[in-house]
């Protein structure tokens, strides 16, 4: 699985986890954090309601557990990877509730909500 964006192109951030990738990398490889409950892998609706083209800044991230950054931004213990400070918008209701039926709490990453 590849986590760093391989181009500037259709750059998506995950909307449960807020890894940046590419619309190709997250169809191909699915999100690194979070697929076992999204399942985004070969599935093109899924990563594009699981998947936000609007957010807000930047993390490179290469030490997750270490990161007082990755404290503040919720994603200690996540995968080595490129970040969204903050992503707009919200996982679908029919997924928030299929995680919330898996014992998953969903908190958004828009912080402008």
């Amino acid at each position: 699985m590849e986590a760093i964006p391989k181009d500037l192109n259709n750059m998506r951030a995950c909307m449960m986890c807020s890894l940046v990738k590419n619309t190709e990398q997250f169809l191909y490889d699915g999100c690194d954090n979070c697929d076992q409950w999204l399942n985004m892998r070969n599935n093109r609706e899924k990563v594009m309601d699981c998947t936000s083209p609007n957010y807000e800044g930047i993390i490179a991230l290469t030490q997750p557990d270490e990161s007082w950054v990755a404290r503040w931004q919720r994603i200690r213990g996540m995968i080595p990877g490129i970040y969204a400070i903050s992503v707009m918008g919200k996982l679908p209701s029919y997924i928030q509730r299929e995680l919330e039926r898996q014992g998953i709490k969903y908190r958004t990453r828009d912080m402008g909500v």
